[in-house]
């Protein structure tokens, strides 16, 4: 069994072949013989009945008359049929009255009494009794043996079926070849071309086609799979090639500003150092850092990219809020490549229904990337118009431009015009295509543009424009006020630099500030001095932070107390459970300060 399971498939087929044809020949043969056999017996035993029909009419005159003479005489004629070897005429008594044996035969054994119409085969001969009746008159019976060799018969005709077979098969060995060509061929051809491609990883390797049958279909077929094998290989080795690239700017783009922050943790550790190079130190930390947390920004929004987690909050917000916001953002960055920006923005309220702050990261990746593109004194425009229902904003440079090849793939993810090790800024290669993203979470198109290489570019924006909500409608924005009061406010974090960091930071504004590092301790102290305020970090021992907002919740002296977390944890999903365990912000690490002043401003 398992050498015919490991025969070849020409062989296989072969016997497919021969066995089918040599097995309906056989049973043809089998069913002819059978067949022939029957018509045989048949054809000698009628032959024989009118050999004695003839017989019994021609004695039964000498019977009638007891002329024994005559009835050997009519008996003799049966000499003409070499096959008979006897025969013999009976009285009605049974007496046998004549009697006929051929020459050279030995003397047989006739029946000692006829026997019943019909006859009987035994071996090689045939027995026939048959009943003379003259005018309705039994009169006797005629007896007839003869040589039976249907054997003979069915040699000859095996030999006739033998030579049939031969030449059948033949003619299947024939079409076996013709099927080995039309089947084990191709498939042959498949198995060659899959080996080599396995061995020498070449996907442009293609099997030939020599049918438009069902094989020729599974040629296609394999070959339409080393097609698409092949371009799934080139783009993982094109996405491996960029993710090794982003790796490395990764770790640049993480080095650089970590080399300016501990010459500004030394400058400031100096005795000698003056308030003005302080204040410069303070500065340039402030920048470094800033540019740390959006590379973090942009990881994080990676994962959220490839994982279909990245969400806007959509409410009519207008454009123009969104365009100043961006430009704030990358206002530092452009004054310190010496670009002039211009800004071309219309009087009225452009309202779009989408998220503000994620469309001024789209607008502030637009610009960071002209700025980051465009030599030093460079000119960046950034204009806004209404065409046809849609909001469009277009931001054009004076940079280093863009080939027509690099259009259609700068917004793929990892992806940089300008890969040397020469250029000034560098990035991770995710800004345009965030961008992308979220423009498409509004509905609206991104497109580039450009005359070629050293030419600048053009991004166009374009976003449907929503109904502005009626002016009473509009929320109300908090009147303005002066200092805050002190407030007392409870800090907790296992993070021991953070939250003394933190906390005398808040100490210094004049706030009552208590700070816990685990759980437990935070609701402890919240016992002791009724915080109103509580920045929470979430993954903190002992007691977890969604744990420690809920019992806060639930008591009555804390019930009412300002829930802040500050976490590193800032997916939706994260803001989600944040809300549900009672907490009114989330913030993200690192937190801005400014943001915190804020929160105290609106207690």
């Amino acid at each position: 069994m398992l050498r015919r399971l490991r025969m070849s498939v020409r062989r296989k087929v072969m016997l497919l072949v021969l066995g089918t044809t040599v097995s309906a020949l056989a049973l043809s043969a089998m069913g002819l013989v059978i067949y022939d056999l029957r018509a045989y017996e048949r054809q000698w035993t009628q032959d024989l009945y009118l050999q004695a029909e003839i017989l019994a009419r021609a004695s039964a005159p000498a019977l009638s008359f007891n002329d024994r003479k005559a009835a050997t005489n009519d008996l003799s004629l049966i000499r003409v049929r070499p096959n008979v070897l006897s025969a013999a005429l009976y009285t009605n008594d049974g007496e046998r009255f004549a009697t006929y044996v051929k020459a050279g035969e030995k003397a047989p054994q006739f029946p000692s009494a006829p026997g019943a119409d019909g006859y009987r085969i035994e071996g090689n001969e045939l027995d026939m009794f048959h009943r003379v009746v003259e005018a309705g008159e039994p009169l006797g019976t005629v007896y007839i043996r003869a040589r039976y060799l249907p054997w003979d018969r069915v040699l000859d005709y095996l030999a006739i079926l033998g030579l049939v077979m031969v030449a059948s098969l033949a003619l299947a060995g024939a079409l076996s070849g013709w099927l080995q060509a039309g089947v084990t061929a191709p498939i042959l051809e498949v198995a060659r071309v899959a080996r080599e491609v396995m061995q020498r990883r070449d996907y442009s390797l293609r099997a030939k086609k020599s049918s438009d049958d069902e094989i020729g279909q599974l040629v296609d077929a394999f070959n339409g799979m080393l097609a698409e094998a092949g371009r799934r290989a080139e783009a993982l080795r094109e996405a491996d090639r960029r993710k090794d690239e982003f790796l490395a700017t990764l770790a640049h783009e993480l080095r650089n500003p970590l080399a300016p922050l501990r010459n500004a943790l030394e400058i400031l550790r100096s005795a000698r150092v003056d308030p003005e190079m302080s204040r410069k130190a303070l500065e340039m930390m402030e920048r470094q850092l800033n540019q740390m947390v959006r590379l973090v920004d942009d990881l994080l929004d990676v994962s959220r990219i490839t994982t279909g987690k990245l969400a806007v909050r959509k409410a009519v917000v207008d454009l123009r809020d969104a365009i100043h916001d961006s430009v704030e953002t990358v206002r530092p960055f452009i004054e310190a490549r010496r670009h002039a920006l211009d800004l071309e923005l219309p009087e009225g309220r452009i309202a779009v229904n989408g998220d503000q702050t994620r469309l001024a990261q789209v607008f502030a990746n637009l610009l960071h990337n002209a700025a980051k593109y465009t030599e030093p004194g460079g000119r960046i425009t950034l204009s806004v118009a209404v065409e046809a229902g849609n909001a469009v904003v277009r931001v054009r440079d004076t940079g280093i431009g863009l080939d027509q090849g690099a259009i259609g793939a700068i917004f793929d993810m990892f992806v940089q015009v300008d890969r040397s090790l020469t250029r000034a800024q560098a990035g991770l290669g995710v800004g345009l295509t965030l961008a992308r993203r979220l423009v498409a979470l509004h509905d609206g198109t991104i497109t580039a543009f450009s005359a070629g290489a050293g030419k600048g570019s053009e991004f166009v924006v374009r976003l449907p424009l929503a109904e502005a909500p009626r002016q009473s409608e509009a929320p109300a924005r908090p009147a303005p006020t002066g200092d805050p009061n002190a407030r007392r406010i409870l800090l907790a974090d296992d993070n021991v630099d953070f939250a003394n960091s933190l906390g005398q930071m808040l100490a210094s504004r004049g706030h009552e500030v208590h700070i816990a590092y685990d759980g437990a301790e935070a609701l402890a102290e919240a016992d002791r001095f009724t915080p109103e305020i509580a920045f929470l970090d979430i993954g903190m021992p002992k007691v977890h932070g969604y744990e420690v907002a809920r019992r806060l919740r639930e008591k009555l002296t804390t019930s009412e107390c300002l829930l802040v977390a500050v976490t590193g944890w800032g997916q939706e999903d994260d803001r989600r459970r944040a809300w549900e365990a009672g907490f009114d912000r989330h913030l993200v690490k690192p937190v801005d300060a400014r943001d915190i002043e804020a929160i105290i401003k609106e207690l």
